[in-house]
């Protein structure tokens, strides 16, 4: 299984159950390092979606009681089995992300940390969730994303703006 992508590279490979295997490797890691439940750790992002296209990164989320008063010792936990903390802001997230090396290039693996089961946690879940369970949907964007990934000069920001709007009208699909 390939996995891994460089910072700005937008690449996509056909679906694999590989990818649920290794999130699955690491959600055990996940749990042993920080006595995480299962429920609180998931498997995300079009590598969670049946027959997805994907770029080859494992996205997990990981559910915390509050995120405002995660500390350095969990931090320390995740570093521990390779995931490190970046310095990207995205509202209500904190980000970690694993690479092959330690030349930090290439990343395999990205941690989402959000309030669980708030805003951001159902929103990810039930995009997953509704592709899986809808032909039409998972099809329509199948298409954005290999129709972006095609661009010329395409780079990871422009490549997300495109499918932004596609993912914002699912989570609109979602009642409390």
């Amino acid at each position: 299984m390939e996995l891994g992508l460089g910072s700005n590279e937008v690449k996509l490979l056909p679906y694999t159950n590989e990818w649920k295997e290794e999130f699955n490797r690491v959600k055990l890691e996940i749990m042993d390092v920080t006595g995480f439940e299962g429920e609180r750790i998931q498997h995300i992002g079009s590598t969670a979606i049946i027959n997805m296209p994907a770029k080859p990164i494992i996205d997990i989320l990981v559910g915390v009681d509050d995120k405002a008063k995660v500390d350095k010792a969990l931090f320390n936990e995740l570093k521990s089995i390779g995931f490190l903390r970046l310095r990207v802001e995205r509202p209500g997230e904190i980000v970690f992300a694993k690479f092959t090396d330690d030349t930090y290039e290439v990343k395999t693996h990205f941690i989402h940390m959000v309030d669980f089961d708030k805003e951001l946690w159902k929103n990810q879940l039930f995009f997953r969730d509704y592709l899986n369970s809808n032909d039409e949907a998972r099809d329509e964007y199948q298409i954005i994303k290999i129709t972006s990934a095609k661009q010329k000069d395409i780079n990871i920001n422009t490549y997300t703006d495109l499918k932004e709007p596609f993912v914002k009208s699912i989570f609109t699909k979602r009642i409390n």
